[in-house]
């Protein structure tokens, strides 16, 4: 399974992809928003996790970019603020598939790629 991450905080997303990487995932990172839709332009990733906050950027725009480029392509956002707390993230964005914190365990993070990729 092909994943992009979307996260501001390189150590974040370096876990996160090492683990992806230990059960048998290929992973990316895109520190922003420029280079989030730069890879989805040369690349189709299943599974986005994409950062609610980025701070170069918009994870709407992300969102809406992977939807149009890559309708099948399921988001699993995560944040560590609270917005969309009320789950209107699942209206705002048609490809959102699940909403967590970003403290969510390594271990869940990746049973949830596995989960929603099969419907990827």
């Amino acid at each position: 399974m092909h994943v992009l991450i979307v996260q501001n905080n390189p150590s974040l997303g370096q876990i996160w992809q090492r683990h992806l990487l230990r059960h048998g995932h290929e992973a990316e990172i895109a520190l922003d928003q420029d280079v989030a839709i730069e890879r989805l332009s040369d690349q189709f990733y299943p599974i986005i996790i994409l950062d609610v906050v980025l701070h170069d950027g918009s994870a709407i725009a992300v969102a809406d970019y992977a939807s149009y480029r890559h309708p099948t392509a399921k988001i699993i956002f995560v944040t560590n603020s609270g917005f969309f707390s009320d789950g209107s993230i699942f209206q705002l964005c048609a490809n959102a598939c699940a909403f967590v914190p970003a403290a969510t365990e390594p271990e869940d993070l990746t049973a949830m790629v596995e989960h929603y990729a099969k419907s990827a």
